[in-house]
């Protein structure tokens, strides 16, 4: 009986302790949405690709001459092209875009701004002219 209450001792303290705070809640959700999203947008991709195909391979045996729904070349190569990279890069695909355009935004906001006090524009203002 004895071995029992000290395998369950051992057991219980080799459990984790998690920590129930809202930063790690956030930090949590915030890994799971991005594993999510990821899967999400990898199962579009793929969507997208197979879709692609399909059409390729309709507008390729369609009648040249037949004027009906068909879709354009543009179209077409953009959903093979799109859903490939899509279905590859899924979240690490988007986030390196958004980050080249973070980049962008603080290279543009990363100038140097000049301020004049009040008391530079008073003794501009307030100088004798010759």
């Amino acid at each position: 009986m004895t071995k029992i209450y000290e395998a369950a001792a051992l057991t219980q303290a080799s459990l984790p302790s998690a920590g129930w705070d809202l930063t790690s809640f956030l930090q949590n959700t915030k890994s799971q949405i991005e594993l999510w999203g990821g899967l999400l947008l990898m199962l579009l991709g793929a969507a997208g690709l197979v879709w692609g195909g399909v059409l390729l391979i309709k507008k390729l045996m369609a009648n040249p001459q037949s004027g009906g729904n068909q879709q354009g070349w543009t179209t077409i190569a953009l959903l093979i092209l799109v859903g490939g990279a899509l279905g590859t890069g899924g979240w690490s695909l988007i986030s390196t875009i958004g980050s080249g355009g973070q980049k962008t935004i603080t290279d543009l906001g990363g100038g140097t701004v000049i301020v004049q006090t009040a008391d530079q524009v008073d003794g501009f203002l307030s100088s004798p002219s010759k």
